[in-house]
């Protein structure tokens, strides 16, 4: 199989039998949520986010991630500016920890003998031969204003450490949608060869593995012109050229051209994340050796 194949065969999503598997993973999680009496007292908003949701996934990461959004409680924060300080949470009895062990008595159940509650933010539900990995995510309804009258609104995640975390799912899920559409269903498509790409090069330990995530920003971040390429061959080309160009140097502190999360609601490189510039240059680098471009 040439190289041009291979790319065409790596756009495609997770097969249908998989796909049964996930879309079974959240029916059975959501059955588990209604049946539990505690949270017939409890506004509840439950919804898959992350690869699944966004269509970007692939076999060899194909677990599904659903937030169970406790709307019961708020949480929320002002501009940086100082524009608007309104209070920090209105909680009611729905606490993180209440929700947590409410969750998780919730799917013991459900699951009996299957719920790893050992992860520091997930309650993870191992696969059978039904169902895939699944990792559940307790939230809380968050807003962050930038004035008295906007806002932004995404969810607040309490680790059991008690570290908050912030997400914006809905904005990924739009984005994302956006942006395939603006360049004829070829960006969700790209982004799963570049999943595809690095996952081969770690089991060939060509490579460190890279948050998924982290790849889907990478792609986003390439304009739109790129991927109308006429072949798959020159899109990735052109994909590993833009990334490996971009990203040289330090980080940018102001301007327009920060690179940003798929969300577009944090910088993709800031002291506080996971990942570098040059994890990206990187792997750009060894992508572009592995596809042998380089030849």
């Amino acid at each position: 199989m040439n190289l041009e194949d291979t790319l065409s065969s790596w756009t495609k999503p997770s097969s249908d039998s998989e796909q049964n598997k996930q879309e079974r993973t959240e029916r059975m999680i959501r059955q588990a949520i209604d049946a539990h009496g505690t949270f017939e007292k409890c506004t509840l908003s439950v919804y898959a986010k992350g690869s699944y949701a966004n269509n970007t996934n692939v076999r060899s990461d194909s677990d599904v991630d659903i937030a169970v959004e406790c709307t019961e409680a708020l949480y929320w924060e002002e501009s940086e500016q100082g524009i608007y300080k309104p209070s920090s949470s209105y909680q009611g009895i729905w606490t993180p920890n209440k929700l947590r062990s409410e969750l998780v008595a919730a799917l013991e159940k459900k699951f009996p003998g299957q719920v790893d509650t050992s992860g520091s933010t997930a309650i993870q539900i191992n696969s059978s031969s039904a169902r895939v990995d699944a990792d559940v995510v307790p939230c809380f309804t968050y807003r962050y204003y930038s004035s008295l009258n906007h806002y932004w609104q995404g969810t607040k995640i309490f680790t059991k450490a008690g570290k908050e975390i912030v997400n914006y799912p809905a904005q990924q899920l739009q984005n994302g949608r956006t942006k395939n559409t603006r360049t004829g269903n070829a960006y969700k498509k790209a982004v799963r060869i570049f999943k595809r790409v690095e996952n081969a090069m770690v089991v060939k330990s060509i490579y460190q593995e890279l948050p998924s995530y982290f790849i889907e920003c990478l792609v986003y971040n390439c304009p739109d012109e790129v991927f109308s390429l006429k072949t798959w061959t020159d899109v990735v080309q052109g994909v590993l050229v833009h990334i490996w160009q971009s990203l040289q140097g330090g980080e940018l502190t102001s301007g327009n051209n920060r690179w940003i999360e798929v969300n577009e609601c944090f910088y993709l490189f800031h002291d506080a994340q996971k990942w570098k510039r040059s994890d990206g240059r990187e792997f750009a680098h060894a992508a572009w050796n592995y596809l042998g471009y380089a030849s």
